[in-house]
């Protein structure tokens, strides 16, 4: 047996339906659209959500509460990360991201106050909480606000 002898099991192959290639294809005139309707249009169909004419279900039902479009969305971080850091004492955005602390890139990277630090670190960040910062600097290190939010 060779690989030009391999073919596939009777049946598994189907020959696709051509529709709209004349009449003695039994599949031509009106392409297997029926006559006339919005079917049978060229972009005819229902939109998503058309419940035929009835009042569809996203109108029917309450909205609640306020978004915000424009909210800053922050990266978080808590003290106790800083816990088992190892290696320099000087803590980046790069460095949290390379470490595994911030998944996405793109966000700003707030500091919060979760956990304990024992070691005088310096961290880097766009933003930090109130007991963050006091617990940095109770530990001897220093907090370093930058900009770009």
């Amino acid at each position: 047996m060779n690989l030009h002898d391999l073919t596939p099991a009777k049946g598994a192959k189907k020959r696709r339906k051509r529709i709209g290639r004349g009449p003695g294809s039994g599949h031509g005139k009106t392409a297997t659209k029926g006559h006339k309707g919005l079917l049978a249009r060229s972009g005819g169909g229902k939109r998503p959500g058309f419940e035929g004419g009835q009042m569809p279900l996203i109108r029917r039902l309450p909205k609640f509460g306020f978004v915000n479009n424009f909210r800053t969305e922050y990266a978080i971080v808590n003290v106790k990360s800083f816990e088992t850091w190892t290696g320099k004492e000087m803590i980046t955005p790069q460095a949290m991201v390379d470490a595994g602390l911030v998944k996405q890139k793109t966000l700003p990277i707030k500091i919060l106050g979760n956990g304990e630090l024992k070691k005088p670190l310096v961290i880097q960040a766009h933003k930090f909480s109130k007991s963050a910062e006091s617990k940095i600097q109770a530990a001897g290190g220093r907090v370093e606000v930058i900009g770009g939010v």
